[in-house]
């Protein structure tokens, strides 16, 4: 082809691949494992992009965290853990990466650089005060405890899909998990645990300490929902967390760091 010709179809210099099969690779990366994308579009194309082609056509984007263009009210953060190779013989270890969700339109996902997500955050224009949502696990919180600035205030709440999880993993008497349930609901965290004062065993004291916990998290969610002030779960941001899972976590796979 003529350098004209290059120009007016936009083509970048010395590329094998057309404008639409990149863009076909881009979104299928984006979704699968680089080796299932190049199944997936060998399959839909007919033509054959190697895993290594498509891991180097994704590096080559200038991919930047988007920017909300209105005052943030709301943020969800979620986590999973990615399984890496280390030095010859030492076998491989685990380490996290989390992903957050802004206004529910925004994502941002990071491997390993909470820092880097706390002031991902708070380069945005934050409400006080800012509500804030996560699971129950410690990491998520001690990111939450970073975001805004000093003079501004957080209300935190449990995602209400964990608590439930979490209640049900108690077992025992359907009829009192029922009731744990309803007070929970509206926020009665007292009531709850009374349901539960002279059950024995290590799940009911579990659940104990959770609710112990997460108390101060723990809202009228019935309210919450009726009058719309914002979200009760973070199902979204897992969901962000669960794509990026589909995409590392590909059985007896270990990733290496560059």
């Amino acid at each position: 082809m003529t350098a004209k010709q290059v120009q007016r179809l936009g083509l970048e210099p010395r590329s094998r691949l057309s404008p639409l099969l990149q863009k076909c690779c881009l979104r299928l990366s984006a979704n699968e494992s680089y080796q299932n994308a190049e199944l997936e579009i060998e399959a839909l194309t007919g033509v054959k992009v190697g895993h290594s082609t498509q891991q180097k056509l994704v590096l080559a984007q200038d991919i930047q965290l988007p920017q909300a263009k209105q005052a943030i009210s709301e943020v969800s953060v979620d986590g999973g853990k990615v399984r890496l190779r280390g030095k010859p013989k030492a076998g491989c270890y685990w380490r996290d990466y989390k992903a957050v969700r802004l206004q529910g339109i925004y994502y941002g996902a990071f491997f390993d650089e909470n820092q880097s997500l706390v002031d991902y955050v708070n380069s945005q224009d934050l409400v006080n005060p800012l509500v804030c949502l996560g699971d129950g696990h410690d990491g998520v919180w001690n990111l939450v405890r970073e975001f805004g600035s000093d003079n501004s205030s957080r209300c935190e709440i449990l995602d209400w899909f964990h608590l439930v999880e979490n209640l049900y993993k108690v077992g025992g008497s359907l009829k009192r998990i029922k009731a744990a349930k309803a007070l929970l609901w509206q926020g009665l965290v007292s009531k709850a645990k009374a349901l539960f004062t002279h059950c024995q065993g290590k799940r009911f004291k579990n659940f104990i300490a959770y609710l112990d916990r997460h108390q101060t998290r723990i809202v009228n969610y019935s309210y919450y929902q009726a009058e719309q002030l914002c979200s009760i779960g973070s199902g979204a941001v897992e969901s962000a967390i669960k794509q990026i899972g589909f995409r590392i976590k590909i059985s007896g796979a270990q990733w290496k760091t560059g």
